[in-house]
C-alpha cells in the first residue's frame, strides 16, 4: 500500500513539473498566437494576441501589413495588436508570424479570409426591385386585400343572424 501511495505522489509531482516546465522555458519566446475572429471578411479588423512578448513585437501575414504588438497592462507576458485585412486579399487561409524578443514564431492556417458573396437568382448583379419583383409583390398585396375584404364581409353577415 505504501508503494502505491509513493508512486501516486511521484506521478503527481512529475505531472506538476511537466506542466510548469514549458512555461518556465518559454520566458521571452512568442507562443500561443490567437487571432479573433478566426474567419473574417476583407476590410475587417482582427485582434491578435501572443504570449511570451513582454516588450511587444510585430505580427505579419500576407493578408495585411506588418502590425505592431503592444504589451497588455496586467498581463506580464502578453502582447496584443490590431490588423485590418487588405481589401484585395484573396479568400483562403493565412499564416501569422510573430516576432518579439529576437525570436520568431509562425502559426500556420491561423485565420481565414472570406470574399464577398453575390446572391440572388443565378447570381444576378442588378440592384433594387425588378419589374417582375414589383408585379409579384403587387399581386400578393392585391390578394391579401381581397382575402381580407371577403373575410370581413362574411364575418359581418354572420353576426346579423
Amino acid at each position: 500500500m505504501r508503494n502505491s501511495r509513493a508512486l501516486a505522489v511521484a506521478a503527481a509531482a512529475a505531472a506538476a513539473l511537466g506542466v510548469a516546465a514549458p512555461a518556465a522555458v518559454a520566458g521571452n519566446t512568442p507562443s500561443n498566437i490567437v487571432s479573433l475572429p478566426s474567419v473574417i471578411a476583407r476590410g475587417g479588423q482582427m485582434t491578435i494576441t501572443a504570449n511570451g512578448c513582454p516588450g511587444g513585437g510585430t505580427v505579419s501575414s500576407d493578408a495585411f501589413r506588418t502590425t505592431s504588438l503592444s504589451p497588455i497592462n496586467g498581463a506580464s507576458q502578453t502582447a496584443r495588436g490590431y490588423a485590418t485585412i487588405d481589401s484585395n486579399a484573396r479568400p483562403g487561409t493565412y499564416d501569422l508570424t510573430v516576432r518579439c524578443s529576437g525570436r520568431r514564431l509562425t502559426r500556420p492556417n491561423a485565420f481565414t479570409v472570406i470574399g464577398g458573396v453575390r446572391g440572388g437568382l443565378g447570381g444576378s448583379s442588378s440592384t433594387g426591385a425588378t419589374p417582375t419583383d414589383m408585379a409579384i409583390g403587387g399581386g400578393l398585396v392585391a390578394a391579401a386585400v381581397i382575402g381580407g375584404g371577403v373575410f370581413w364581409v362574411r364575418h359581418r353577415t354572420e353576426k346579423r343572424f
